[in-house]
């Protein structure tokens, strides 16, 4: 059952506006909630405000080479369902306790989707019950819920991936990680608003591959800039914490080409050398066209990492993590199959393997 808002009262005044439903071909809906007002109608408690502090400068120190430990990025590849996510985050929060002093566990709980076409789940903030139709409204209720309620029974901080960059005010107080996806990272929309974060965020490699799309990607995150935001201008400061995720290339046939193995880690590390950047760093993603979509090899593709990571003391040093789609229930279905845990949109690690895969990953970090 998708109760992720069910027992809410909204308090929030919506409005309607009048005389704009056809404006170019748009029909507005509904005048959605300020980030402000949902923030106060749904806050995070301060204890859980505080350890986000703790957690985000942890980050920060892995990223920066203070901290040798590996950060690991695990968890649905869609964030779908409120009950299933936070039991995942729990078992997850059980294992990160074992392994805190080689790995840093950073749950994933993605609630933005990009699709190719246009067509099929963007997440719980277009569909907080995906067999429903749209509903942002309840969407963005839906969302915080669920972070913060992950939070509370955990006390892990997530990651989130940011699909749409005017919507980084309804959720900056509660992620410690944001990814910025293949298809958004030659907009310029996302590179500015980066370079407003304070929390670390990976900006991948395009699909076509294009690594230096991605390395002048995080140039422009890590630089200040002045743009137009919400309404407002606003200048930023520039995030020094902007660094590479390699998810792997698909060539014009549509083929899956890997970005992963050793030569391509000393390719990156010869760029971060070419560009004007702090903290060099990439996070690997261990899905996506680095496996072809074939969840069941991310395990072999990190240990293939770790051992560049150990040949290589220059790998060793730029490698700071990687990233996993693991689930409860090993794969995917489709919407409404009604599999607890399971995946409805990309294929995932079940919960055993993904288990076992982060004591490995603990044993291999020394």
């Amino acid at each position: 059952m998708y109760n992720c808002y069910s027992d809410v009262k909204i308090r929030i005044k919506t409005f309607y506006l009048k005389g704009e439903s056809t404006t170019m071909g748009m029909e507005f809906i509904v005048k959605l909630p300020t980030p402000e007002e949902t923030r106060s109608q749904f806050p995070v408690p301060e204890k859980y405000a505080q350890l986000k502090k703790v957690r985000d400068q942890e980050i920060a120190d892995i990223l920066s080479g203070k901290d040798d430990r590996l950060l690991v990025i695990i968890g649905p590849c869609s964030a779908d369902n409120e009950d299933s996510v936070c039991d995942y985050v729990s078992r997850l929060a059980k294992v990160a306790d074992k392994v805190k002093d080689r790995l840093m566990i950073v749950p994933r709980i993605y609630t933005n989707k990009p699709r190719t076409t246009g067509e099929g789940y963007k997440g719980i903030v277009h569909q907080p019950d995906p067999t429903q139709k749209p509903d942002l409204l309840q969407g963005l209720i839906a969302m915080r819920k669920m972070h913060i309620r992950a939070m509370e029974e955990s006390e892990l901080t997530a990651a989130d991936e940011m699909l749409y960059p005017e919507n980084y005010r309804y959720v900056f107080d509660f992620l410690s990680y944001v990814a910025i996806g293949a298809r958004s990272v030659e907009d310029q929309l996302h590179r500015l608003t980066v370079s407003g974060f304070d929390v670390a965020a990976g900006m991948k490699n395009p699909t076509s591959g294009d690594l230096t799309v991605m390395m002048n990607s995080v140039f422009a995150a890590q630089h200040p800039h002045t743009f137009i935001y919400r309404g407002w201008e606003i200048k930023t400061s520039g995030n020094p914490l902007a660094h590479t995720i390699l998810r792997g290339s698909v060539n014009q046939f549509g083929r899956s080409y890997p970005n992963y193995h050793y030569e391509d880690l000393a390719r990156l590390n010869e760029l971060y050398g070419e560009f004007d950047l702090v903290n060099p760093g990439v996070i690997i993603d261990a899905n996506h066209n680095n496996s072809g979509k074939q969840f069941d090899q991310q395990p072999r593709i990190v240990k293939e990492v770790m051992h560049s990571r150990k040949v290589n003391p220059d790998i060793h040093k730029l490698v700071k993590g990687v990233m996993i789609e693991s689930y409860i229930e090993e794969g995917c279905q489709k919407v409404g199959g009604g599999v607890y845990g399971k995946s409805i949109t990309d294929p995932c690690l079940g919960w055993e393997d993904s288990e076992k895969l982060i004591y490995e990953l603990a044993e291999l970090n020394v």
